[in-house]
């Protein structure tokens, strides 16, 4: 088979779906579509075949984002795929499209809701028209979280509920994130965040809180790892300046981190599932989070991690005065119990298992393409 995946950067391909596309390669050919980046090199040495596919991952621009549908049907015609995968918006509705007019099969993984969909106007009834439009003949969706699948299916985007599959986000692999002892706190608590640095991340939130709990409590740090989405700069540098906060910028391996830190703080405004919390959990860290779709179901609260309620510096300000006012004993337990909810219920092969045995339906294996 000759498997085509459509994706908008080849960070999250190899870091999130690395595990999938080496299982593809033992038995198929691989190609992957997305724009060039410092990775498409070890994925070609791997075996896959890359295809250079530039376009915005944000915003609207109607003739762009038409090309892009030409360019994705160039591609399949090329390629000829059995099989065609795509991850977060915009591979899913334009790739998706591009598969129904070829009449190519298709599976497509919705990441999470974006900013687009969540918030109601006339953005968000042209991004659910075109995803109807785009998943019309889709022969699998796979949804990170329930809520996610309720709205799809509440908004009639998807057709039939046997189209429809839940998996625990992209998983988290437990052997390249596993468990670390828990670090010393001698020298204060470290509160580590990893993301874009952007407002749907929760970095207002984040550093309204910081700059209180670094007044009441000097001996706390944070750090933040993550390249800017938008204009923090100024922000950044003044809270750094006077020492509330260190930013790392972006990190090829965040692992090292985790594990020199004592908890993870994401106050996102909504996420498909929240890798960084995975990632953490994994390692043993306990994690403070917006009690949003995406980073609710990453811990049980109180028992592996405390939620905060999204948009609101205040509530993420209590919940890390609590968190600093726990005995290290507390922490530690927490952090132990989050590494076996990973195992649990997170780990990375449940997701690619799932992926093969959609993929090896016979229904796709045999499919003649003309």
């Amino acid at each position: 088979m000759r498997v085509l995946i459509l994706a908008n950067n080849d960070i999250g391909l190899y870091k999130f779906r690395h595990e999938l596309i080496i299982s593809l390669l033992k038995k198929h050919e691989v190609f992957i579509s997305l724009p060039d980046g410092e990775y498409i090199k070890q994925l070609e040495e791997e075996g896959c075949k890359f295809i250079d596919t530039e376009f915005n991952r944000r915003g609207i621009n109607p003739l762009a984002d038409i090309n892009l549908v030409r360019r994705y049907i160039c591609i399949i015609k090329r390629v000829k795929p059995h099989i065609v995968l795509t991850y977060t918006i915009k591979p899913n509705v334009y790739g998706g499209i591009a598969c129904r007019i070829t009449k190519t099969a298709y599976i497509a993984n919705v990441t999470g809701m974006g900013t687009s969909i969540e918030n109601p106007g006339i953005v968000q009834k042209v991004a659910l028209i075109l995803y109807k439009m785009a998943l019309k003949r889709v022969q699998c969706v796979f949804f990170q979280n329930e809520p996610n699948k309720t709205f799809f299916i509440k908004n009639r985007i998807i057709d039939s509920i046997e189209q429809v599959k839940v998996i625990p986000g992209s998983g988290v692999n437990l052997d390249e994130h596993c468990y670390e002892p828990y670090p010393s706190e001698e020298q204060g608590l470290r509160f580590l965040f990893i993301g874009r640095i952007m407002r749907d991340k929760g970095v207002e939130e984040l550093f309204d809180a910081a700059e209180r709990i670094k007044a009441k409590y000097p001996q706390v740090s944070f750090r933040l790892i993550g390249g800017s989405d938008e204009n923090y700069n100024d922000r950044i540098k003044k809270l750094e300046s006077s020492g509330v906060i260190k930013a790392l910028g972006f990190q090829k391996n965040v692992h090292s981190y985790i594990a020199d830190s004592h908890c993870t703080i994401l106050a996102s405004y909504h996420e498909g599932t929240a890798n960084v919390l995975l990632e953490s959990a994994a390692c043993g860290r306990p994690v403070i989070a917006s009690k949003v779709t995406g980073c609710l179901e990453t811990f049980d609260e109180g028992i592996t991690g405390l939620g905060c309620e999204v948009k609101n510096a205040d509530s993420l300000f209590r919940q890390i005065e609590y968190f600093i006012t726990l005995p290290q004993i507390k922490r530690e337990e927490m952090g132990k119990l989050g590494r076996k909810k990973m195992e649990r219920e997170y780990n990375r092969s449940i997701v690619v298992n799932s992926y093969l045995e959609e993929i090896n339906n016979s229904n796709y294996s045999g499919r003649e393409i003309k």
